[in-house]
């Protein structure tokens, strides 16, 4: 169905879930991190007039018996079947369905039998250009993204439309878009082929986008939040005095150069997601990852951990140089050298990738099936490795680093008592409380467990003390101490992982 004219569109924006997310007996706190920001991105290029809704499936029942004229559907690889069926279904009811992402960019045949119009690379210079059309009664089929890119002069977010109880971490953000690096396993390059593949906000817009979020906590979603020196400067000098905490990602090599790591944790960053990926050389330089090679990837976490900066740290298993002892070796690193917190990974050649294509040419791709594509899975054929062997091994890996005993080893690298205590808290809070953690997502008590957050990311004060937070029992006061003392012992629990950002806005 075209609108016509310029009067009002009914719009429904929808990030879909995986299958077992919708499950109303399985909600892991992974899927209830961060808001679908590209989705709240693209509702604000509307008319004040038309009527918007944001619907995140992992959060909330996705509803098909309503009507809107335009659907807008976010599109990653792991949900790209329930996301065509939904396509597929508001099609046959008569409205015009977009579909976009990093999946859609990458397989743009594929996405378009089940739309409308579907859109290649980042949205903030397509998506408008779609609505004028639309309105006109003259959409397009592809809208690309190439030249022009740009940040400046973009609207608010429609924060208006998210909601915050549902998510622990509404205060998620998004400053620059895409990454300098060109690492041959990343989705990057082919979501911002043919135009600029790294930009910034103007720094007084990011600071204002700052001011408006409630609270003193913040999480930036960027690829690389200290991509651009002259930006990251500028944004962690009118950062300071805020009195935010803030966790975000950053390159190995951006840590060990100059002072931009101070600067940011004199603003406030108290955690942060390095990709080490491999401690094999042959594997960093075959994988074109160029910004770690030759770093001394211990000299990084001391540098952190001086800062009193804690450490998310991300390893990928089944490159062409790994063999059976890189699981072993890789927990005993990261456990030996105080990362707080390891997202593993099984190596994943994403269509459209330069590692999908090397695969492809060598004939090792094992399977088309998208929902394998979540790296839990095995979905090439190894070069060393058998592939029973890389999953049990991912799987060991998981278990043998959130041990109890393993999370006491590696908080006990860390200097201070405080220090220790605080590394322990936080390990042992995403990975072993489980149950609690979806106790606190059913009964919609997301909010009530900032303060502890913030509590724990607080910098350790001259004299070792942390900032004091709330009792649980004071945050949760509607689930009973026997419920938690019932739920938390012995629990293991589903990995949390630092979330896949994948959007139409940013990749």
């Amino acid at each position: 169905m075209i609108a016509p004219g310029s009067r009002a569109l009914k719009v429904k924006f929808i990030l879909p879930a995986l299958t077992e997310a919708t499950d109303p007996y399985w909600r892991p706190i992974k899927y209830s991190l961060f808001p679908p920001l590209g989705l709240a991105t693209l509702a604000a290029y509307l008319s004040p007039d038309d009527r918007a809704v944001i619907v995140d499936e992992h959060v909330e029942p996705l509803t098909l018996d309503d009507m809107p004229e335009l659907v807008v559907i976010q599109v990653y690889i792991t949900n790209a079947y329930r996301a065509y069926r939904i396509a597929d279904h508001y099609r046959s009811q008569g409205a015009f369905v977009c579909l976009g992402g990093l999946h859609v960019t990458s397989l743009p045949e594929e996405a378009a039998v089940h739309a409308d119009a579907i859109f290649l690379g980042p949205g903030e210079q397509t998506f408008p250009k779609f609505l004028q059309d639309f309105r006109a009664g003259t959409p397009e089929r592809v809208y690309t993204s190439t030249a022009g890119r740009t940040l400046e002069r973009v609207p608010p977010i429609r924060r208006d439309l998210i909601r915050r109880t549902y998510y622990l971490v509404p205060n998620s953000i998004v400053v620059t878009r895409g990454c300098p690096q060109h690492c041959d396993f990343c989705y990057k390059d082919a979501f911002f082929q043919g135009g600029r593949g790294f930009y910034t906000q103007r720094v007084d817009d990011a600071l204002a986008e700052i001011e408006r979020l409630p609270g003193r906590h913040l999480y930036f979603l960027d690829d690389h939040l200290l991509g651009d020196r002259r930006f990251g400067e500028a944004l962690f000098d009118g950062m300071k005095g805020m009195g935010r905490l803030f966790q975000g990602a950053a390159t190995v090599d951006s840590i060990l150069r100059g002072d931009l790591i101070e600067r940011a944790a004199e603003a406030g960053l108290r955690s942060i997601f390095v990709g080490f990926e491999t401690l094999t050389p042959d594997n960093l330089k075959r994988s074109n990852k160029r910004q770690n090679p030759g770093r001394d990837y211990k000299a990084v976490a001391d540098r952190l951990h001086s800062l009193g900066i804690m450490i998310n740290g991300s390893f990928v298993f089944g490159m062409d140089d790994d063999g059976e002892d890189v699981f072993r070796r890789t927990v005993d690193w990261a456990t030996d050298h105080g990362i707080t917190t390891a997202t593993f990974h099984i190596q994943t050649p994403y269509p459209g990738t330069q590692l999908h294509a090397r695969m492809a040419r060598e004939g090792r791709m094992l399977t088309r099936d998208w929902n394998l594509y979540d790296t839990r899975h095995v979905v090439y054929r190894p070069a060393q490795l058998k592939s029973e062997a890389l999953k049990a091994g991912y799987d060991w890996a998981y278990r043998e680093f959130y041990r109890w005993g393993s999370i006491a080893r590696a908080s006990l690298h860390h200097g201070t008592l405080k220090h220790q205590a605080k590394h322990f808290f936080y390990a042992s809070g995403w990975k072993k409380f489980e149950p609690l953690w979806d106790l606190i997502i059913r009964a919609r008590q997301l909010t009530r467990v900032t303060p502890l957050l913030e509590g724990v990311l607080s910098r350790v004060t001259r004299a070792g003390k942390v900032r004091p937070t709330k009792p649980v029992s004071d945050l949760f006061p509607i689930i009973s101490s026997e419920t938690i003392n019932k739920t938390i012992p012995g629990c293991t629990g589903s990995t949390l992982s630092h979330g896949q950002v994948d959007v139409l806005t940013h990749g």
